[in-house]
């Protein structure tokens, strides 16, 4: 029989206690990184010379707002909405998606810009981005990067059925030199 030459070590064997007092470390030094935690980061980004300082103002609502469209015996509904700042002065405003709430066929649909009036908390409406006038319906409709985008439904003639528009284009307006300026994104087409 040949001896190791090294001696048995009393560590190779675990016993019931090296299992406890592990359990008891690795309890511990959880117990303690709970309680010594980091800073919360604090990151900021330092203020360019383009930068406005946001408010604290939330978006304007749309309940009671008068919208400038005319409905006869219904009321005018708002289908959709978004917010977003579109004009850079740190307060969202609220781009809302509204027609009349007709019985049947579809309604033309009216997309206006809403934000707060000078002093006061009630929003108002500021532009008309499409009028109802025009006979389009929207369909797919965000604030994105400052802008309004959105899917616009058509008629190509005054023979198609109002219940079926078989135009469709892309539009987006984007707030420049004081008014928003439509423009079609890259990209669309009409079907």
């Amino acid at each position: 029989m040949q001896q190791s030459a090294v001696p048995e070590l009393a560590h190779t064997h675990t016993r019931p206690i090296h299992w406890v007092a592990t359990a008891t470390a690795v309890s511990g030094v959880m117990a303690l990184s709970s309680l010594l935690q980091p800073n919360s980061a604090t990151a900021a980004q330092a203020a360019g010379p383009h930068t406005k300082a946001a408010h604290a103002a939330p978006a304007p609502g749309t309940a009671g707002v008068d919208f400038p469209i005319t409905c006869g015996p219904v009321k005018a509904v708002v289908q959709k909405k978004a917010t977003g700042d579109l004009d850079g002065d740190g307060n969202p405003e609220t781009v809302a998606v509204v027609h009349c709430d007709a019985p049947m066929g579809t309604p033309p649909d009216g997309v206006y810009v809403l934000t707060r009036a000078a002093h006061s908390d009630k929003p108002r409406v500021v532009a008309t981005l499409l009028d109802p006038k025009d006979d389009d319906t929207v369909s797919d409709f965000a604030v994105r990067d400052g802008a309004v985008v959105a899917t616009v439904l058509g008629y190509s003639s005054s023979d198609v059925p109002r219940c079926c528009p078989d135009v469709t284009h892309s539009a987006k307006w984007q707030w420049k030199n004081g008014a928003f300026m439509r423009s079609t994104p890259a990209g669309a087409h009409s079907v």
